[in-house]
């Protein structure tokens, strides 16, 4: 609620305050004094920073947490009955997840107390994402820092799709799979419930398995996270010249007004950039800051034009 309610808080906030001064005339008087606008409203703006310090502070200790938690609610409630409730290492069912080596993993049941999983199959891909192997297997154990796949099935792919040779049937295979029990059961977090240092971690795996539309989107998503907390600031400096544009309006229901459209089309664009960043159509980085950068430079541009 804070990390999300805090902008337009801040925008309100200033577009009232600096409306209320502006109609009783005295920003005219500071003026007159010989103060500029970035002096006058510089208590708003270390107060802007700190509030943005505090915002990606909480979003990153707390919300993706807090997300988990309340999934797990959900859950509960949803399951209904007390033996079917969520618990830690219980086994987590119906398991996909991209690994390195370029590889798919769909896996029916994987019990991260008992390092076992049944039901296996691995697709592995060339740097195309052409299929070049797949493995089947009933179950398999991690032991002793090895998986070991049990009653394996193992096809080849030719550049067409076409199966290549006889499969490979094994009763025991020691597999080459650098995905620990530890990093599967932490794949299955939503990105949402991630940290920035857990989302880092699961790009940079993502990246190596050659799942680059995942990993484009997930890296908008990841410099989302170190740009929006200073909206609250750069909301501020956009408030402040449309507050002194109010006149003698009833500044009350005036600074309601313009904080709801601003923050509205401020919303709209940054949803727009986001988009075409998602689409590939500009850079991961470029797309989360750039609705920042031109409401920035909006707010430069009409603070240096008022009188």
């Amino acid at each position: 609620m804070f990390v999300q309610v805090s902008p337009f808080a801040c925008l309100l906030s200033t577009v009232y305050t600096f409306g209320r001064l502006n109609h009783n005339n005295e920003i005219i008087a500071m003026r007159s004094s010989g103060l500029s606008i970035y002096e006058i409203a510089r208590n708003a703006l270390i107060f802007g920073l700190v509030i943005s310090f505090a915002v990606f502070w909480v979003g990153d200790r707390f919300v993706p947490s807090s997300l988990a938690e309340n999934q797990k609610i959900k859950v509960q409630i949803e399951q209904g009955s007390a033996k079917n409730r969520l618990k830690l290492g219980q086994a987590i069912t119906n398991l996909s997840m991209y690994g390195l080596k370029n590889r798919l993993f769909f896996i029916n049941r994987f019990s991260p107390e008992t390092n076992t999983m049944e039901g296996i199959t691995i697709l592995e891909h060339d740097r195309h994402q052409n299929i070049v192997k797949k493995i089947i297997a009933t179950k398999g154990v991690y032991k002793d820092g090895l998986w070991r796949f049990y009653q394996s099935i193992t096809y080849g792919f030719d550049q067409n799709g076409q199966v290549i040779d006889e499969p490979l049937y094994l009763d025991e295979e020691i597999m080459d799979i650098p995905e620990t029990p530890k990093i599967m059961a932490s794949l299955r977090q939503k990105p949402e419930q991630m940290d920035i240092h857990q989302l880092e971690d699961y790009i940079w795996r993502l990246s190596k398995s050659g799942a680059t539309g995942i990993v484009r989107n997930l890296k908008v998503d990841l410099y989302q996270r170190f740009c929006s907390p200073f909206t609250s600031i750069i909301i501020i400096l956009l408030g402040i010249p449309f507050s002194l544009m109010m006149r003698k309006r009833a500044t009350g229901m005036s600074a309601i007004g313009v904080s709801i459209v601003v923050g509205f089309f401020y919303y709209v664009l940054d949803a727009i950039f986001l988009a075409i960043g998602k689409s590939g159509l500009l850079m991961p980085s470029l797309a989360a800051c750039l609705s920042h950068i031109v409401v920035l430079s909006t707010s430069l541009y009409l603070i240096s034009k008022l009188p």
